[in-house]
């Protein structure tokens, strides 16, 4: 860790001290440790900043936290990635109100060119598989994904990812040397070792309501778009949606059942002018890199992930699952699409439930089991 790294440390702990202070200290000081030995006088010179604020970047309090907050970074192995490091995202440092520091764990690239897919906690199984193919396409075309580490949709895409041997980025919205949620451990180890965790908030910080909205701002600045798998009116999604149009990102949303309270989120942005996505071919017509590359992720996708999930079954169990692999299917309907009699297909729902490969929804719903 850098000598300079304290003084950025202690510049992002300051309070009362936003982007736009910020941007006319470092214009006035060129860097922090220029700040940190600056008189009042030469403080209150600077545009926004007067004698109250002066006291505040003065206060030998703050310089005694960064201190302290040095030693707490290099006791959980973490490091830090400053603005003016040549490993700090570039996309990133392009918004508004780009975070000082980031606080890392695994590996940074200035110049990847990211995505995000973020959706419901609480998704349902339809969600969890347009997840996890359309991150598992996206990674196949050389673009990193980037989600919040959060249950649900956003699990399925790091995972995506993961299987396709590439990176992935998790921002957090606690310290690093927090796992939230706790069950996702192993899935935080995996991130690390072959992409990033990362978070502004400094290790020992919980993850507190407020700090997810903050930290969705970094996962839709990372990236060149936001993919919204499903969200409903009032989830944290449609917040990373907000700050990507803010941003100057492009957004992004999977069509879902006009029926469910996860859609609700998604149909929504459509209306209000977000580009639907069938597949990935949708996201990738507006990016033109020349290291994407061109390959057939369908056919990929569908024998990876078809290969995995029915390794096993038999041939009628395979007909079932394929047709509820496309959709959640009244029973009437799934003996029509599989052409097997109603006597048949029962008895292979209840084996295929006590296998934890089916669940039933009221009505007489079968879907495919995720969990």
């Amino acid at each position: 860790m850098d000598d300079k790294d304290l003084y950025w440390i202690w510049l992002s702990l300051l309070p009362k001290i936003g982007p736009r202070r910020y941007s006319e200290l470092l214009r006035e000081f060129k860097k922090p440790n220029n700040i940190w030995t600056a008189s009042k006088e030469e403080l209150c010179n600077v545009n926004y900043i007067n004698s109250a604020l002066a006291d505040i970047i003065l206060d030998e309090k703050y310089k005694n936290d960064a201190n302290y907050a040095i030693e707490n970074i290099i006791k959980n192995e973490i490091d830090t990635v400053c603005m003016d490091d040549a490993d700090y995202p570039e996309y990133l440092k392009c918004i508004i109100d780009p975070p000082l520091v980031l606080y890392v764990k695994g590996k940074l690239k200035s110049d990847e060119k990211c995505i995000a897919i973020v959706g419901s906690r609480r998704a349902s199984s339809y969600g969890i598989r347009m997840a996890d193919k359309i991150a598992y396409d996206l990674s196949c075309s050389g673009l990193t994904v980037v989600s919040g580490m959060a249950s649900g949709i956003d699990s399925a895409a790091h995972n995506a990812a993961l299987r396709r041997g590439n990176r992935t980025i998790g921002i957090m919205g606690c310290g690093l040397d927090i796992v939230y949620p706790y069950e996702n451990r192993g899935l935080m180890k995996n991130i690390i070792s072959s992409g990033a965790a990362v978070s502004e908030f400094l290790p020992g910080t919980p993850p507190l309501p407020q700090h997810f909205p903050m930290r969705n701002r970094i996962i839709s600045g990372m990236s060149l778009g936001v993919v919204i798998v499903e969200a409903n009116e009032k989830s944290g999604s449609l917040i990373t949606a907000n700050y990507a149009l803010e941003q100057g990102r492009e957004v992004y949303a999977i069509p879902g059942n006009l029926s469910s309270r996860n859609s609700l989120g998604t149909n929504k942005l459509i209306r209000e002018g977000a580009k639907i996505v069938t597949n990935i071919e949708d996201i990738l017509e507006e990016m033109r890199f020349d290291d994407i590359v061109n390959v057939d992720r369908n056919i990929e996708y569908r024998e990876n992930s078809q290969n995995n999930m029915f390794s096993g079954l038999d041939e009628n169990e395979r007909k079932i699952a394929n047709e509820l692999y496309i959709e959640p299917l009244h029973i009437d309907k799934l003996t029509e699409k599989t052409g097997l009699s109603m006597q048949v297909i029962n008895a292979y729902l209840v084996t295929m439930e006590l296998k934890r490969l089916v669940r039933q929804s009221p009505g007489k719903i079968f879907e495919l089991n995720d969990t």
